[in-house]
């Protein structure tokens, strides 16, 4: 199984938010090559622990690379192998796959010599004996996005003549969707009919964003710390969640979400009112 949040364990387990190691970090990044048969995955990862390092050297442990699409496929790794190739009958990339490394004990582990654990386990670490075939550490998800339709795709317009409402902004599956009762009101056919939509652009994207922070803020709070969640499994989070954190942001709130939709959306205010600026110099 793949691991989307931390878990209970009786003994330590090295992950990327572990409080259980001093330097807790367990970073998988794959990339994907392909012929007409196979797939290729192509796989770095960096361990921080020197302890758990050893124990993949030594054989002690080894390392299962994870692949879930539509069912789980489990690859055991040698400790030098950084490529698997999977004949495409065998995974389907059709739909969203997620990608998770573990490692797994090959026999019966002492703790005694982990000089990597928080001084919590100082006084008792020597008494932490870990079974064969226990889970040591799992990294953080890669996911392929085979089942987004319209990946560069944020934004729909449509035109619906049984609007009560002028517009209509709703969120769909995987993007954001702009309803005109008119179509004059998609301002087509003025040369700057694009930036005329920004303000609708603008209100779509708050929208989105306030739906995100319902979503993904702990029980209580007006925020979402982007470091901290997984990556959303509703198609049009993701793509939010990407354009933020690709912008370098680490946190959206009701207080930052329009300086977030500022930092995402390449300056669609100032030209907007570029467009309205030109077409008052045009008329005069």
């Amino acid at each position: 199984m793949i691991y989307k949040k931390d878990a209970n364990f009786p003994y330590p387990v090295l992950t990327n938010t572990s409080t259980s190691y001093e330097n807790s970090s367990f970073l998988l990044d794959v990339s994907l090559e392909e012929n007409t048969n196979d797939y290729r995955f192509v796989i770095n990862y960096d361990i921080s622990s020197p302890f758990v390092k050893q124990l993949i050297a030594t054989g002690a442990a080894e390392t299962i690379l994870i692949i879930q699409s539509k069912d789980n496929k489990f690859y055991k790794l040698e400790p030098n192998q950084n490529t698997i190739e999977v004949p495409k009958k065998r995974v389907s990339l059709n739909k969203r796959t997620s990608i998770q490394l573990h490692i797994q004990s090959t026999r019966e582990i002492n703790f005694s010599d982990n000089d990597d654990l928080t001084s919590f386990y100082e006084a008792f670490k020597d008494e932490i004996i870990v079974p064969k075939n226990a889970l040591l550490g799992f990294s953080n998800i890669v996911v392929f996005e085979g089942s987004i339709q319209n990946p560069l795709v944020l934004f729909e317009k449509k035109l619906d003549e049984t609007l009560s409402s002028d517009i209509k902004i709703e969120l769909g599956s995987e993007t954001i969707i702009i309803r005109y009762r008119k179509e004059e009101f998609q301002f087509n056919g003025i040369g700057s009919s694009q930036a005329f939509n920004n303000p609708y652009i603008y209100a779509g994207l708050r929208t989105a964003l306030q739906r995100f922070i319902s979503e993904y803020s702990d029980l209580g709070e007006d925020y979402v710390d982007l470091t901290q969640i997984t990556q959303p499994e509703n198609l049009l989070d993701f793509k939010l969640y990407q354009l933020m954190t690709k912008k370098m942001i680490e946190e959206v709130s009701i207080d930052n979400i329009d300086e977030v939709i500022s930092l995402i959306s390449n300056k669609i205010i100032e030209k907007y009112a570029g467009a309205i600026k030109e077409l008052i110099n045009n008329g005069n």
